[in-house]
């Protein structure tokens, strides 16, 4: 348990809210934005009838991306399964109407495909968000026809309050939930797969499973079957990953309270007894690379329950939700220092980072969000946290760096590849530069470039006293593991 003196000094002391008290910025920390599609709240606002409206539905995805990109954002949680329907070319569920205005239409593109060769372009990566157990309404699922998953398996879902979920206790739907991810993960480069709402609905009253408890429950009780049910899922689909791409980080968004704490009440509301989500069991047993619990709350109901999960993190990483939508006037209006002393507080107790929810609100700059992150709290780049409980072997060092600068100040380096013969795991290049020698790569201010997937770089600084002396390169894999420096003294 959390030493609770410990707690109560760091809430006594106050967090404080201004980004200088601390005086280094990470090199490594994530960096992340949950980019909504459901509803279209972030995306998509035009739909693709035409070319021109294609052309202006994919322009405004990249504004968001180029805007995420000058902040140092590193991690885009890209939303591509919504209720049962999806944001590329499906064989199992339809296209999201939110494409094109009708039912698995084809906007003339893959939007998924497009968003990771556009977060890959600017050194982010991009991980598929997937909502995983509801379906949506009686309404919405009448809406997607024979397409949809209550016409093709209907013995996968149960209604319940009116709502459609797929059945966390039939066997078949972990089986149906890893079909889905094939798709995503055989056909496209993605970093990472986050999965959300994998859980039961909230305080289950009636839910339609009665009968199948009765069958299995083995001495457990209803609470303890419904855990062990999600928890089944969750290994399931971790291990389906692993074995294909062990690379890919596989997370989850649970709920932002693992359960009451000595001192601390949840308030009825944690993961573990309102959802059966057994997050620290998962982090105990390696079932999870890292995890983004929804910690849409303020003082006392932020600020002990992340040293929780910190706590009982088992190493893996854990990146606090911060609830940026409650700045807004309409949601809460909490003041723009309570997000402050949030991405403080994650750093000083070395939490793995941060995840914004949602985009729009860092689009809007709400409360001047956007600008505080992008003048003080993100003035640096940062890579992500290594995975070194999967790989903890770093790549080879890039050879033979040579610089050729041009009359207009254009600086081209070039590189023998590492010698790493992984050609799954080939390793991607950080690009360091710096008026000093050697070039500190420890230092997050002197990275350039990163995820550079050749062995030529081009840096052309927008002033010329930007322009550098001296220039490095390593090589990082996609564990996070970064080798040695290839340094160029002129």
């Amino acid at each position: 348990m959390i030493t609770v003196l410990f707690i109560l000094m760091l809430l006594s002391l106050g967090i404080p809210s201004n980004a200088q008290s601390l005086d280094v910025l990470p090199k490594r920390e994530v960096r992340a934005a949950w980019l909504t599609t459901v509803y279209g709240l972030d995306w998509p606002k035009v739909r693709a009838t035409n070319a021109e409206n294609r052309r202006k539905q994919q322009e405004s995805l990249l504004e968001m991306l180029d805007k995420l990109k000058a902040a140092n954002f590193n991690t885009v949680l890209f939303q591509v399964r919504t209720r049962a329907e999806v944001f590329y070319p499906s064989a199992l569920e339809p296209m999201s109407s939110l494409l094109t205005g009708r039912v698995n239409g084809n906007p003339g593109y893959d939007p998924l495909q497009f968003v990771v060769e556009e977060c890959h372009k600017r050194g982010m990566e991009c991980h598929a968000w997937m909502v995983t157990i509801p379906l949506g309404a009686r309404r919405h699922m009448n809406s997607l026809g024979k397409q949809a998953v209550t016409s093709k398996q209907p013995g996968l879902a149960l209604l319940y309050k009116g709502e459609y979920y797929l059945d966390p206790g039939n066997p078949k739907t972990k089986e149906y939930l890893m079909s889905l991810v094939n798709e995503v993960i055989q056909k496209y480069d993605v970093d990472g797969v986050h999965f959300d709402y994998l859980r039961y609905p909230e305080y289950l009253r009636q839910f339609p499973d009665q009968r199948q408890f009765r069958r299995e429950a083995k001495g457990r009780n209803y609470a303890q079957w419904h855990r062990d049910n999600i928890t089944e899922i969750v290994r399931y689909l971790y291990q389906g990953i692993k074995a294909q791409k062990p690379w890919i980080k596989v997370s989850t968004s649970p709920v932002g309270k693992s359960h009451d704490l000595t001192r601390y009440s949840s308030n009825s509301w944690n993961a573990l007894e309102t959802v059966s989500q057994d997050v620290q069991g998962w982090l105990g047993e390696g079932i999870q690379d890292q995890i983004y619990p929804m910690m849409y709350f303020r003082g006392n109901n932020f600020y002990p329950f992340a040293l929780d999960w910190q706590e009982q993190s088992n190493g893996r990483q854990v990146i606090p939700g911060l609830g940026i939508y409650f700045l807004d006037p309409k949601e809460g209006d909490w003041p723009l220092e309570e997000i402050e002393r949030q991405i403080n507080f994650t750093r000083s107790q070395s939490l793995s980072g941060q995840a914004h929810y949602r985009v729009q609100y860092l689009m809007d700059n709400t409360k001047g969000l956007y600008d505080q992150l992008l003048y003080s709290y993100y003035t640096t780049p940062a890579l992500v946290p290594a995975l070194p409980w999967l790989d903890a072997e770093a790549p080879s060092a890039p050879q033979q760096l040579h610089k050729e600068t041009e009359a207009d100040g254009i600086v081209r380096l070039t590189w023998q590849a590492a010698t790493d013969n992984d050609t799954r795991n080939a390793p991607m290049y950080v690009v360091y530069a710096s008026d000093t020698y050697p070039v500190d790569t420890e230092n997050p201010a002197n990275i350039v470039a990163q995820r550079v997937t050749g062995t030529t770089y081009t840096y052309a600084p927008l002033t010329p006293w930007n322009l550098k002396l001296y220039y490095a390169v390593t090589a990082i894999d996609r564990y996070g593991n970064e080798s040695e420096a290839a340094q160029l003294s002129r």
